[in-house]
């Protein structure tokens, strides 16, 4: 198959290209000298816009993946003794290649089991009690995903009951944010509402699937937790020497609320999808759509089919159950022909 017949837009949305705003912030920073290693202005500019967003006093920095920002972060809060409570199908779990516990030394991950992607506290308190004390792991940090790997999205009381729950337990509360945005958009709410109003230490805030090419931000809203992480982010080797070429497209994207604005789009587009696979095709989403994926279930022909016709998506849990990825770039012709080409291979 020719490379230009390959179609990748439900792959995932790290396939769309840089969103205008974050491209232009880009290059208009590529035009003068600028300090090194995070001295300049662009990052100096999206660290206070950050700390405005989130209503806050915060400390921020800057890594190139979402996988750096889960694992360094997570690392800054554990000892290889500890123990994350996350979700089975967690990032950090699945996806992460162990690195949550190659960074944090050995600390290990334990994992709770819904059908929605979300924590089951019912089942982290089995967990902790599970643990015999000094024998066993001391329960250091809870984990959620804000959208969940499943697409779903933990409502502000939600994410208080678990910060409610890790304070009673005496642990923090870890924020994977990598959609985080398109989580803020499909809740209408302030960011502080679900993070560290209702009880979060720090956050994973994606930007790369939200229209930067690469850059995610740690944000510590209990800014004790961050001492020393410069050093951390510096040994590991995300200390960008041109820093600016990671803030400037971050500033792209904080300008007039185009974060939101991209994962507004990326939510309406997966719910239009989702529709019309519903009405058209008959074809029913196995999860809510609560932020851009949608997951459908689809039998091996079918699969095939949409394969040799160019079309690319992620295959999920079991054999059969695929993840369809909307982004920032998703146009409705692209889902139109995507309908069309199930409705004439099914």
């Amino acid at each position: 198959m020719r490379a230009d017949s390959i179609r990748y837009h439900f792959a995932s949305d790290n396939t769309a290209a840089i969103c205008p705003e974050a491209w232009a912030a880009l290059e208009e920073a590529n035009t003068k000298y600028a300090p090194a290693y995070g001295e300049d202005e662009w990052t100096a500019e999206v660290c206070w816009r950050i700390r405005k967003i989130f209503e806050v006093d915060c400390d921020v920095y800057f890594v190139f993946t979402g996988t750096a920002a889960n694992a360094l972060g997570l690392a800054q809060l554990c000892q290889p003794f500890h123990g994350v409570i996350c979700h089975e199908r967690a990032h950090i779990q699945t996806d992460e290649g162990g690195a949550a516990e190659f960074y944090t030394r050995g600390a290990r991950l334990f994992l709770t089991n819904t059908t929605d992607g979300k924590i089951d506290l019912g089942q982290a308190e089995k967990l902790i009690a599970q643990q015999v004390e000094l024998h066993g792991h001391m329960m250091r940090a809870i984990s959620i995903a804000q959208a969940t790997e499943l697409g779903t999205v933990y409502t502000p009381d939600e994410v208080a009951e678990i910060g409610g729950f890790v304070r009673a337990h005496q642990m923090l509360l870890h924020m994977d944010g990598a959609r985080f945005a398109n989580a803020v958009a499909s809740l209408g709410c302030a960011p502080k509402t679900i993070t560290w109003k209702a009880g979060v230490d720090i956050l994973s805030f994606g930007g790369t699937k939200n229209g930067v090419a690469a850059g995610e931000l740690v944000i510590f809203f209990d800014k004790r937790s961050s001492r020393d992480f410069q050093y951390r982010v510096k040994q590991t080797g995300h200390l960008g020497s041109k820093m600016r070429f990671l803030a400037a497209p971050w500033l792209g994207l904080l300008n007039g609320a185009v974060w939101l604005r991209n994962a507004w789009h990326a939510n309406q587009a997966a719910r239009q999808l989702a529709q019309r696979l519903r009405g058209e095709v008959g074809i029913e989403p196995l999860f809510p759509v609560e932020s851009n994926a949608v997951f459908v279930r689809m039998d091996d022909e079918l699969v095939r089919g949409l394969e040799a016709l160019g079309w690319r998506f992620y295959k999920f849990i079991e054999p059969d159950i695929y993840r369809l990825m909307c982004s920032w770039a998703t146009t409705e012709e692209e889902i139109s022909s995507f309908v069309a080409d199930v409705l004439a291979t099914k």
